[in-house]
């Protein structure tokens, strides 16, 4: 008996660098799409920290927001490395479901202003479904985008 072939399916994409001033729509789907991201900050010994997170990404400002409290290791984190690599610490924001995934890197700093966390939540809001719990300690991660990699 002869064996038998697996039927084929059509090659995935490749992974690649996506153009931040005209991403793809799939890729902007993606990013609104309800998903738990991943914050990767360094570590002042260099090493990851990663993290679950909400992430918002507006395109048009080549920017993603994170909310956090500001006790957080990972505010501890931008805030270190923000104060010795210059304007910003260096991050990634990443999300993924299957073969699909998406990464946004950048320069992140931390924003305290009511108008920037009220924004950041209203985006929350807007991909999550759910406004953010109130809390007084909360503080912005605004991440200047710098690149994008993805396979959607």
């Amino acid at each position: 008996m002869a064996p038998t072939t697996p039927p084929t399916s059509a090659p995935a994409s490749p992974s690649r660098r996506i153009d931040l001033s005209a991403p793809p729509e799939p890729y902007l789907t993606f990013w609104q799409e309800r998903r738990v991201c991943t914050l990767t900050t360094l570590r002042p010994d260099g090493t990851p920290h990663v993290v679950p997170v909400g992430v918002t990404y507006d395109p048009e400002a080549k920017v993603a927001r994170v909310l956090a409290r500001k006790t957080s290791r990972k505010v501890a984190h931008v805030l270190a490395a923000a104060g010795t690599e210059g304007p910003g610490a260096r991050v990634a924001v990443c999300q993924f479901e299957g073969r699909r995934w998406a990464t946004l890197e950048g320069l992140a700093e931390i924003r305290t202003d009511p108008a920037g966390i009220a924004e950041a939540e209203r985006r929350y809001e807007e991909r999550y479904g759910r406004r953010p719990s109130p809390n007084p300690d909360r503080v912005l991660i605004e991440i200047s985008l710098t690149k994008a990699l993805g396979k959607v």
